[in-house]
């Protein structure tokens, strides 16, 4: 019988002072594979959502924000893409709108920990009902790395590195070798997208900082453009474009993109452009050349 004087709380510690709680409904999965422990619950306010090592992934009521910005970005700017390589992405939310274009190949879906993908096809269909009815779409259970090395060169129109942070598992995906192991499998109007953290938090800043740097050396056009999630730290997220011809903004083509009649709940057109008009402290940010150098408070220097 439940206890009403007791709440369950999920709680991720988003810096050493500040904290995020959920209030679960429901405890339903929990398991340790060789790469991370995977966690899903039931909620009240956001739904059902999972987590790995701790770290929140998906909700259902704030994925679609997530999704669409990692996918629709690149795909208005060049809806010519035809073959697709998605890195990480287990819960399936990146694939399913991938594949919502009929004119999308092949999809090449490579994930790390097979099971985060057997527990969201379960547990998350919203993200991952699709995955086993769509015959575009082709699964590799290894290290995206790895995957990567092993792919001659311009194999892929667009590369989405749909990641976790860099630690464990994911550490591998923010490396230089990384991305000019994208580049090379990139055809020559070839686009990356990657997951760049968040402008709030000391240990997101610093790696989205060394990421944009690294990325930078690789890539002739280098964008960050950002949106809003309210489950990760801060809400406040970033997104790298990384191209070796497109500008998402110069070569944003409105008209073709929505002749696709796609229905989304985050991105438009207009949000596609405005996401790249990033506030002066981010920008700031990004042109330092010191990633160690954090400010703690970064409006404090224009406080007269």
């Amino acid at each position: 019988m439940e206890n009403p004087l007791v709440d369950i709380l999920y709680t991720q510690n988003w810096d050493s002072s500040t904290k995020f709680s959920i209030k679960v409904t429901k405890p339903l999965h929990s398991e340790v594979t060789p790469y991370q422990r995977i966690d899903f619950f039931d909620s009240e306010t956001y739904g059902r959502f999972f987590t790995l090592d701790g770290l929140m992934m998906v909700t259902q009521k704030d994925e679609f924000a997530y999704h669409d910005m990692i996918t629709h970005v690149p795909m208005a700017t060049n809806p010519d893409i035809k073959r697709v390589l998605i890195i990480g992405g287990g819960d399936g939310g990146t694939s399913r709108e991938i594949c919502r274009y009929k004119h999308i190949e092949s999809v090449d879906l490579v994930e790390i920990d097979e099971r985060v993908m057997q527990l969201c096809q379960e547990y998350l269909p919203q993200t991952a009902g699709h995955i086993a009815k769509e015959p575009r779409l082709h699964l590799h259970f290894e290290d995206g790395l790895n995957y990567v090395k092993n792919k001659p060169d311009a194999s892929f129109d667009l590369i989405l590195v749909d990641s976790t942070d860099p630690i464990g598992s994911g550490e591998g995906l923010f490396t230089t070798e990384f991305y000019r192991q994208c580049f090379r499998v990139l055809s020559d109007d070839g686009i990356l997208i990657n997951q760049h953290e968040s402008p709030y938090y000391q240990f997101h800043v610093k790696e989205m900082r060394k990421a944009h740097r690294k990325i930078k050396d690789v890539f002739p056009i280098v964008r960050v453009y950002q949106y809003n999630i309210a489950t990760y730290p801060s809400g406040h997220w970033l997104f790298g474009f990384a191209s070796k011809k497109y500008d998402p903004v110069r070569d944003h083509q409105v008209e073709r993109w929505e002749a696709f009649g796609l229905k989304t709940m985050y991105y438009n057109s207009q949000i596609h452009e405005g996401a790249f008009a990033l506030p002066t402290f981010v920008n700031e940010m990004l042109a330092g050349t010191d990633p160690n150098t954090l400010p703690i408070f970064p409006h404090k220097d224009y406080v007269e």
